[in-house]
């Protein structure tokens, strides 16, 4: 698994858009030296609650491409990430602490860090340079964002061109640099072909360095038109050779990065007036590192064929010794043996010539990393094969804080779960402390405090270090009114099932595992009945659960799909709806073992069912709103005049019928928020809202006659996550500026149990989540449903259980499914748990997964539908060594008799 922000796929199916965590202490906030200023919520007239925020923890969950240690004092660090922010490490939680949620909608860019540079004369100074993309994705240019308090504030400097954070290359750097020994003078260093910058004050005002003579070349793929794999990743690294200058006088030694395979390293000996190509250098290759080491005088750098982050097929290690110019390929292994790049670089402070380099694009069957403690001349493996496919580690990797990074995996040799690490760009051995080691995957942190056992013969402990840091892109966003109070749709991880929102979760979604979750829904008056769509390399591109999302199974799926898409839930669970990328829109009765297409809605329309009538599902595309009332087989196309660009999101309100609320637009055209009373024949815009793109309902408030309304939206002139008790005729403003998080227009939702609190998707600080001061809220809950964990009561069913055979080690039986209710079954789907340590080999006339003890049998086509009065039966063969037949069985959730 590849883990970082989609690049292309999710913005163009949103054009203008793209981006926390709770902090202990005064939040960050911006303060703009060019730019449109943040908003001041005084500028509005509209009320403001105050509100508490959190992450529903996960803990990483993203690409961190840059880890930095600050060289003059103990236990400063900070991270950049591709789209979520920056982060300062507080070493009393040993977590970290989010530093850009006071980014805003309209400069959403700023969210992506392309540098950070930690000042060592005056630690109290940090420097990040931001933007995501370089191409028309991003509407604003990038900038390099100064603070003074360690980034509790911060000043901003607006560029004349864009950075691109989550561009490729970003894992090469640091492209920003300020001089150890005038910290006045920073250096940047640009894509695009804009070459090298200075400024000379602080950060205050930049100017291109036009004596530089090389702004780059290389593109990772010059035949791509969208302006994001033809772009020049440019001039990668600036490092400062800080014995070639004293306090107060500028280094005159600065060594600079380009992405040129010909010409990729530069040296200035005059302080940044001269430039030259310094000779002998390696070619072929990309340096995506450089970093020097002042006790030694040599200048390492690692090499690869490509910019990565994801790509990269040879590389080399490469040392160069600043005293008598000469280069020397201190590479781990020979060129031929290389399937990989290196990137990460790190030399020990505390001991000169040692240093670690990573093999970043090794994926399989593990990322590698290297050491040497004598400059290069020899090194030793993280770990090496002992007879293949065995390996031997020099180090433990526990991952018990986060479960979920063993991606539920239980693969053959070489392959362990969990990996080492992959996208492994960023690697630093804290300057201050040689046992201490923090390194950056795709997914998360790994650092160790024992490293020096490395080096001892013994094996040192790995655990993630990414408390805090909270990087997920989140799709979509579930509160059911009775069991978890929280599911989730994500980018990159598939989503998860949150019990406990300060916990983090001990897997993601599984059966099928999805690359991203697109879209998912629960039955709003059965909600252990529950539906995710998404992404994958293959098939099946949708999963169903009975239990709340605690278990899942893999359905069928009609011909052509591509990717996720939508999906709807029926009100009662007895169908669904799905709008697949590549595909028509198609319902099914039951599980999915059979789709059939429905007519009168147009492919990749966004589908939503009514929350009431199981009956009525709802669809919207270009401006034009459907309606169906059987189920999904036909729509009938109803209000049109409502968004036709944009994104657009719509909700149906819990319990009562034909209620909805639509959300989106662009600025273009038509944007803002909707309401239809009468299943969508015709809606009313609120005229107070100017803008608007997610809507969500939650419990009403105490004496209140309608469930809260929660958006992303602008009113007032004021971007922000706004609430509204009383069907919006007023609205509330319940974040403020410190707390923006970007991007935040993907999904809303509030919670059914408790008033006020809501969850807000962004786009690289994954779920926040908002609880109010008042208390006070005791609405009606929105919609029946049992608590699927609660024991279940007895369904209109029996079932007969028989072994027919049997034999060393294994068996075979028979099972009968009986309804004895007076209503057909439309599809079913039978558990059980087996007392001993069965297991089923083989079934025929049904479907099945097995999860532990715990067997699922779901119909096949032909046998789905089962009269009153009439039965379903199926076999199977199991392995056992011994163990009781089940003696407990239920149907879609609920017991049945047996015999």
């Amino acid at each position: 698994m590849r883990l970082s922000a989609r690049p292309i796929a999710a913005l163009l199916a949103a054009l203008a858009l793209t981006a926390g965590l709770s902090v202990t202490g005064t939040p960050a906030v911006a303060r703009s030296d060019e730019g449109p200023p943040a908003a001041e919520a005084s500028d509005v007239s509209i009320a403001a609650d105050t509100y508490t925020w959190k992450n529903a923890r996960i803990d990483g969950g993203g690409f961190v491409p840059g880890i930095v240690f600050n060289r003059s004092e103990k236990n400063l660090a900070y991270a950049r990430t591709d789209i979520g922010g920056a982060y300062r490490w507080d070493q009393t939680g040993k977590q970290w602490t989010p530093l850009l949620d006071w980014v805003d909608w309209d400069r959403w860019g700023w969210s992506g860090v392309v540098s950070l540079a930690s000042d060592t004369a005056e630690p109290d100074n940090v420097y990040a340079a931001v933007g995501t993309y370089t191409n028309s994705w991003d509407p604003t240019n990038g900038a390099v964002l100064r603070s003074s308090d360690r980034g509790a504030s911060w000043k901003a400097a607006t560029l004349p061109f864009k950075l691109g954070g989550n561009m490729p290359g970003r894992g090469m750097g640091e492209r920003l640099a300020v001089d150890p020994n005038k910290n006045s003078v920073l250096y940047l260093g640009a894509p695009s072909g804009n070459g090298l910058w200075r400024s000379t004050d602080s950060g205050v005002t930049w100017s291109e360095v036009t004596a530089f003579p090389n702004p780059g070349n290389y593109a990772q793929d010059p035949t791509d038109t969208s302006g994001y794999g033809n772009d020049n990743q440019g001039i990668v690294w600036v490092t400062f050779d800080e014995r070639s200058g004293t306090a107060g006088s500028a280094t005159q030694d600065i060594y600079v990065g380009v992405a040129d395979k010909e010409n990729t390293v530069y040296r200035s000996t005059d302080g940044g007036g001269t430039w030259s190509r310094i000779a002998g250098q390696p070619t072929g290759y990309l340096a995506h590192k450089g970093v020097l080491d002042s006790g030694t005088g040599h200048l390492y750098l690692t090499l690869s064929d490509t910019g990565g982050p994801y790509d990269g097929a040879k590389g080399r290690v490469w040392r160069y010794d600043t005293e008598s110019g000469a280069w020397t390929d201190v590479s781990p292994v020979a060129e031929a043996d290389t399937y990989y790049g290196f990137s990460g670089l790190s030399v020990d402070r505390q001991k000169p010539g040692t240093l670690m380099a990573t093999a970043y694009s090794s994926w399989w069957p593990d990322t590698q990393i290297f050491r040497s403690t004598d400059s290069g001349a020899t090194w030793t493996k993280a770990w090496d094969y002992t007879s293949y496919p065995n390996r031997s580690n020099r180090y433990t990797l526990d991952v018990s804080s986060v479960p979920w990074l063993s991606w539920g995996a239980n693969p053959s040799p070489p392959e362990t779960a969990p990996k080492l690490g992959w996208m492994t760009e960023s690697l630093e051995i804290d300057p201050f402390d040689s046992n201490r080691m923090m390194y950056g995957t795709g997914a998360t942190v790994y650092g160790t405090e024992n490293l020096t056992s490395w080096d001892s013969g013994g094996q040192f402990k790995i655990t993630p270090m990414v408390k805090g840091l909270e990087e997920t892109a989140v799709n979509d966003l579930a509160s059911p009114p009775s069991g978890a109070p929280l599911l989730s749709a994500l980018g990159d991880i598939g989503g998860f099932r949150h019990t406990d929102l300060d916990a983090v979760p001990a897997m993601m979604f599984t059966s099928p595992n999805l690359d991203s979750t697109t879209s998912l829904d629960f039955a709003e008056a059965a909600p252990g009945t529950v539906v995710r769509v998404g992404n994958a390399d293959a098939a099946p591109h949708i999963g169903f659960s009975t239990d709340n999302g605690a278990n899942w199974f893999q359905g069928s799926e009609p011909s052509g799909v591509t990717g996720g898409g939508t999906v709807a839930a029926a009100a009662d669970g007895s169908g669904f709806v799905w709008s697949p990328d590549g595909a028509a829109v198609h319902r099914t009765t039951g599980y999915g073992n059979s789709w059939t297409a429905s007519t009168g809605i147009p492919a990749g329309a966004t589908v939503e069912s009514d929350r009431k009538n199981p009956k009525k599902f709802y669809g919207f595309k270009a401006g034009t709103f459907y309606v169906s009332t059987d189920g999904g087989a036909t729509f009938t196309a109803k209000a049109t005049g409502l968004p036709a660009e944009g994104n657009v999101r719509f909700k149906a309100l819990p319990g009562t019928e034909g209620d909805i609320w639509l959300a989106g637009g662009a600025s273009t055209g038509a944007y803002g928020l909707w309401r239809s009373t009468d299943s969508g024949a015709s809606f009313t815009k609120f005229t107070g809202v100017q803008q608007a793109d997610s809507v969500g309902f939650g419990k009403a408030a105490s004496g209140a006659s309608y469930q809260t309304v929660f958006v992303s939206a602008k009113i007032g002139g004021v971007r922000g996550i706004f609430r509204s008790t009383d069907a919006g005729a007023n609205w509330t403003r319940i974040n403020d500026d410190a707390r923006q998080w970007a991007w935040t227009g993907a999904a809303i939702t509030g919670d059914p149990r408790v008033y006020g609190r809501v969850y807000v998707s962004t786009n690289g600080r994954g779920i926040q989540v908002g609880e109010s001061s008042d208390t006070g809220g005791g609405g009606t809950d929105p919609g029946p449903g049992p608590d699927p964990t609660d024991p279940p009561t007895d369904a209109e069913c029996s079932v007969k259980y028989k072994v027919t055979n049997q034999w060393s080690g294994g068996f075979q039986a028979e099972v009968t499914v009986t309804n004895t209710g007076s209503t057909a079954y439309d599809g079913w789907q039978l558990a059980w748990s087996f007392p001993g340590d069965q297991k089923v080999t083989q079934m025929w006339n049904a479907t099945h997964r097995q999860d532990g003890a715990k067997v699922t049998a779901t119909n096949v086509g032909w046998n789905g539908k089962v009269a009153p009065g009439s039965s379903a039966g199926f076999g199977f063969t199991g392995t056992s060594t011994g163990g009781a037949d089940p003696n407990a069985f239920t149907v879609g959730g609920e017991a049945c008799a047996i015999g």
